[in-house]
């Protein structure tokens, strides 16, 4: 799936001007169901804005941060005519919020991911340096039981040696390998030596045409 054509494919997907729409804080916030959908999730400083950015080419597209838990509302990114919508969904695990607030968000996620028709793919971005971790598998629970797609990224794989590295990916394919919803393949990607985005883009490409 990933040869030239697809790869060049996904390049130009990509070279489109991607800006931020808006932050959705409640399900009728989110626009029109009229184009294919991709959301990423992951644990808080996972990397998420950082990925985002790389995929687009922008410095600052989705904002990073060092404080966990500031991606507070699913925010939506759009290009012009493009057949792609992305949504960054708040960060899991560490967020610094009250208790309240975290249980809000739960619920509207759960609700996004159970209820968007044209949602293709949930992109579950794992931390490169460790493999996944209990808030992971608790995630990935959530979408095997919701029957929602959903393929691993490893992200910061210029962190962690390369033995280390091959052991999480191997640790990664062994915790997918029965789970009902989980795409077989994971990409390895470094957001800071642009690794793998090529063959993030291609597979995101390949969603906007099935």
């Amino acid at each position: 799936m990933t040869d030239e054509i697809n790869i060049e494919a996904g390049r130009l997907l990509f070279a489109r001007p991607f800006k931020f729409v808006k932050g959705c804080v409640r399900i009728d916030d989110l626009p029109p169901a009229d184009r294919a959908e991709i959301a990423f999730a992951g644990r808080s400083n996972v990397g998420k804005s950082s990925l985002i950015n790389a995929l687009t080419g922008t410095k600052d597209l989705a904002r990073t941060s060092n404080t966990p838990g500031r991606t507070q509302e699913l925010n939506i990114f759009e290009a012009d005519l493009a057949p792609l919508r992305i949504v960054d969904m708040p960060g899991y695990g560490f967020a610094q919020a009250p208790k309240p607030k975290v249980e809000a968000w739960t619920r509207l996620i759960h609700s996004y991911l159970t209820g968007r028709p044209n949602l293709r793919r949930v992109y579950v971005l794992v931390d490169g340096r460790h493999g996944p971790k209990a808030h992971d598998l608790t995630v990935m629970n959530e979408l095997d039981k919701s029957a929602v797609s959903y393929q691993v990224v490893l992200t910061k794989a210029d962190k962690p040696s390369a033995s280390d590295l091959a052991r999480n990916i191997e640790a990664t394919r062994a915790t997918i390998a029965k789970r009902p919803a989980a795409h077989p393949s994971v990409i390895v990607t470094s957001s800071e030596e642009k690794t793998g985005l090529d063959v993030l883009r291609a597979e995101i490409e390949f969603l906007t045409r099935t």
